[in-house]
């Protein structure tokens, strides 16, 4: 038995010290040795974006993925209509966002969250979609199957109000194309009060003499770069996802896209296409029964796209078709999320542990609208938690009280029979035999509870509502490192006096790594967020105050086993 905790604490012992040796070697800007991240590129300049493959030929039924124009260049050989407007930049505000668009093709380049501000410069507001130097993020959307309008089209902005106003619920903005290929695209993009899906409106109308049968594609187009700022000590997941019905949430790295590997269900009726980052995400939506074919592709150099590609249906001369969608760009609000489409919460990823993570992240909210604070109600949770697992640790603790009264007479036959160590074992069983006790009854009842605190690790490192939420004091923002290391210095102190309460291993190598590990793991709580940090060390304070009045009630007097470094 002895062996086997042994055992078990070289196991810890030896992956913590990779992944420490992994995030040191990361946080001093050098690559990792045994995990290493995708390398970082920087992203083109608007200018600079390489066309995708367009000569591919297109099919007699139905347009593909590759007859989507490329990112920032127009379908090889395909004429632009002869009055082209001039292009500008348009902006349309609700009391949520502020949306820029560019009149050529009527695409989404800009996206302004007026409730959050920029994880860099509090002064700034977050942006979801972004063109610039050092980001790529578009929103772009036309027509395929033909030469017909499409996301390099120049277009005309249509006049009207661009604010939303005190007492409206919504507030429009179009765009008219110039007749191509005999077909005209009228977008009209509408925001709505207090929501973060815009409603979008595809007018399809053939000015042409003969039929036409086009299809819409609608696709989001990012650099393959980590969002900045991103933590060097736990990493989220950047990149496209898709959801179906069939195959429920798959994320794809950009990695497998460059490489071709990567694969999505192609076809559905229902679901979305979305762009994933750490608290936010953008999709595409269309109404559950609508056709789809679902795809992912690599558009330029360091530049990826997800979208979807729907029928539009026959078109007969002077004729009009509709089809309506819905363009999410915002924060990754469970609830909300949930509302607006079936499996849209998934971009809020908590991998393998949903199960246990999605109602902890329901209680924490409730606890918030009771006590509205995020830093009290982590606390109110893990006290809650430790409630439901009172007698499982009850029965832990009790093991180890029972292990602290023995440890002298163990320590006394460890010194008695050290020159002989199968009798040493033999002597050391029978004392567990007779004083009915299990070394590993202390292991057991926390083992079992480490789901459901990784479980709470993921909620409250993935949950928008802390980032930028105060607590008390110094603690202005729970999302980001304590500023004053007053939190991890508390936790380490609390680590270290839960290792003193707890009975010394009669291994002297086992006794030294009980101290070292608190150590080494305190090291990493020095850069997490502060609400990670605190719900640790409330879990600590409340793991201590229980093992103390376990120890009293059975008699074991108050001793500290301190660390003994020596030989």
């Amino acid at each position: 038995m002895n062996d086997i905790r042994r055992t078990i604490l070289w196991v810890i012992f030896g992956f913590s010290m990779v992944l420490l040796w992994d995030k040191w070697q990361i946080h001093n800007g050098k690559k990792p040795t045994f995990f290493p991240s995708p390398q970082t590129v920087s992203a083109p300049a608007a200018n600079d974006i390489k066309p995708a493959d367009t000569s591919l030929p297109q099919p007699a039924a139905a347009a593909s993925a590759g007859d989507v124009p490329g990112a920032a260049q127009p379908v090889a050989g395909a004429s632009q209509p002869a009055a082209a407007a001039p292009r500008q930049d348009v902006s349309i505000a609700s009391d949520v966002m502020r949306l820029t668009f560019d009149s050529e093709g009527g695409t989404l380049k800009a996206s302004e969250l007026l409730k959050y501000s920029d994880t860099a410069d509090d002064k700034k507001l977050m942006q979801v979609f972004e063109q610039n130097a050092k980001r790529v993020y578009l929103g772009q959307t036309g027509l395929i199957g033909g030469n017909f309008p499409n996301h390099k089209t120049p277009m005309t902005v249509v006049p009207g109000e661009r604010e939303l106003k005190d007492g409206q619920d919504s507030v429009q903005l179009r765009f008219e194309s110039a007749e191509q290929g005999g077909v005209k695209l009228v977008k009209t993009y509408t925001l709505k009060r207090g929501v973060y899906d815009i409603g979008v409106q595809y007018d399809v109308v053939n000015t042409g003499a003969a039929a036409v049968n086009p299809q819409i594609y609608m696709q989001l187009v990012r650099d393959g770069n980590k969002p900045e700022h991103e933590s060097s000590f736990y990493s989220t997941f950047t990149g496209p996802a898709v959801y179906t019905e069939a195959k429920k949430y798959h994320k794809v790295e950009f990695k497998d896209i460059e490489s071709g590997k990567a694969e999505v269900d192609k076809s559905s009726t229902s679901g979305y296409v979305a762009m994933v980052q750490h608290y936010f995400a953008s999709a595409w939506l269309l109404a559950d029964g609508i056709q789809r074919d679902n795809f992912v592709r690599k558009v330029g150099d360091n530049l990826y796209a997800v979208g979807m590609i729907t029928p539009v249906g026959t078109v007969e001369p002077g004729q009009t078709k509709t089809v309506s969608a819905r363009l999410f760009s915002g924060p990754q609000i469970e609830p909300m999320l949930e509302k607006l489409s079936p499996g849209l919460e998934l971009v809020k990823d908590y991998g393998w542990l949903t199960i246990l993570a999605k109602p902890l992240y329901w209680l924490l909210s409730e606890l918030h609208k009771f006590i509205g604070n995020w830093g009290w109600s982590i606390v109110a949770l893990v006290v809650l938690l430790k409630i439901a697992f009172y007698w499982l640790n009850a029965k832990a603790y009790s093991s180890m009280a029972k292990m602290k009264a023995i440890n002298p007479r163990i320590q006394e036959m460890r010194e008695r029979l050290k020159d002989k160590p199968q009798q040493m074992q033999q002597e050391m069983m029978r004392i567990y035999r007779e004083e009915k006790v299990n070394p590993m009854g202390g292991c057991l009842p926390i083992v079992i509870q480490i789901p459901v605190f990784m479980a709470l690790y993921w909620v409250l490192q993935s949950s928008v509502e802390i980032r930028n939420a105060p607590w008390i004091g110094w603690i202005h923002d729970l999302s980001v490192p304590d500023p004053f290391f007053i939190l991890p210095l508390l936790m380490t102190l609390s680590s270290l006096l839960q290792t003193a309460l707890n009975p010394a291993p009669p291994d002297p190598m086992q006794a030294k790594m009980m101290w070292i590990m608190p150590l080494m793991f305190s090291v990493m709580f020095f850069f997490f967020p502060a609400g990670l940090v605190l719900y640790w060390l409330t879990n600590n304070i409340l793991s201590i105050a229980q093992q103390w009045i376990i120890n009293k009630r059975m008699g074991v007097p108050p001793q500290f086993n301190l660390p003994k470094f020596g030989k």
